[in-house]
């Protein structure tokens, strides 16, 4: 099977970060599943299966680092596979994944809206915030804090190379949130006028330890070192099973034209090597606590939450599932 033209164009956005954020990341991976079930002429469930797990594998060579996405494709798969062994019928598995596909769908919203009204409330009237990066579930937590007539105020890193702190800062403008774009380097100079550090994560380990936008864990121990609260905000499907097993999670690294364009590169710096990981890891000692739409957990209960959210995928015929973890 030859991947469509749409789920490749859809898989290039996400490489190269023009679709980007975990949560918009994961529902964008099992709407392409979805799309491959419905647009589906199999008439063997393997030949079925088979055109699905095409399709994953190519979502997952995508973002290696973005724990949502292998999360999610499990959601859907571990499901379909499921009905594939109690003996079900092509018509079956197709419904089963298109419903699998739209039960993910719709949790991950619900939970952005759960994790907005749990976190609103560990927020103080005339708080000041820093966050790092963009997070939905950030910029949902600030925006219910307002709706619940709390005054508060925002610093927000610019987030270099890519610059996301942009359209955290356009989008707290857009909700009459005032905000202060700072260059990602000031956290520790502005860090004493703070109450609270509210960052999202791309994928939270077994053990707490966050992964989020590169500069994190600068921004993570110059709160530290003010005794400035650290939250992170993250829905429980960007926790990693694999850190279970001891498995690391993969920090990707991105091209150097985003730091280095070729255009400047040519004035005197053709050659030099540059290194541009996207993400680093925030150890859970820097951590104060961990909002989910489970509730607020410090980050050392990251292990209960892998297992009860996603035991039965680590667990049962872990083999049988592998093809689906990141590698």
């Amino acid at each position: 099977m030859m991947i469509p033209p749409d789920i490749e164009e859809i898989a290039r956005k996400i490489k190269t970060m023009e679709i980007r954020g975990a949560a918009l990341i994961a529902e964008t991976a099992v709407s392409c599943l979805k799309s491959i079930a419905e647009r589906s002429r199999a008439k063997e469930t393997n030949e079925f299966i088979k055109e699905l797990d095409i399709v994953a594998r190519r979502l997952l060579d995508t973002r290696p680092t973005a724990v949502s996405l292998p999360n999610a494709i499990r959601y859907v798969m571990y499901r379909v596979l499921q009905a594939e062994e109690r003996g079900e019928g092509i018509d079956s598995l197709r419904e089963i994944t298109v419903k699998a596909c739209d039960e993910f769908i719709k949790n991950a919203k619900e939970a952005i809206g759960k994790i907005a009204e749990i976190g609103a409330r560990r927020i103080s009237d005339g708080d000041v915030i820093m966050t790092h990066c963009h997070s939905t579930a950030v910029v949902a937590i600030l925006k219910a804090a307002k709706a619940m007539g709390k005054s508060i105020s925002v610093y927000a890193t610019e987030t270099r190379p890519l610059y996301q702190g942009r359209l955290t800062a356009e989008q707290l403008l857009q909700n009459d949130i005032p905000v202060t774009l700072i260059v990602d380097s000031a956290s520790r100079y502005f860090m004493k006028r703070v109450d609270k550090v509210l960052v999202g994560a791309d994928a939270v380990a077994a053990n707490g330890a966050v992964v989020n936008k590169i500069g994190t864990s600068m921004v993570a121990l110059a709160a530290h070192e003010a005794r400035t609260l650290f939250f992170v905000a993250a829905e429980t499907f960007k926790f990693s099973p694999e850190t279970i097993i001891g498995e690391l999670i993969k920090i990707e690294e991105r091209p150097k034209e985003e730091i280095l364009p070729p255009e400047i590169a040519m004035k005197g710096l053709k050659g030099i090597e540059v290194r541009n990981p996207a993400f680093d890891v925030t150890p859970p000692d820097y951590i104060d606590l961990i909002i989910t739409e489970r509730g607020i957990i410090p980050p050392q209960a990251a292990l209960t939450v892998i297992q009860q959210e996603l035991g039965p995928i680590i667990y049962e015929k872990l083999g049988m599932y592998s093809t689906y973890r990141e590698s």
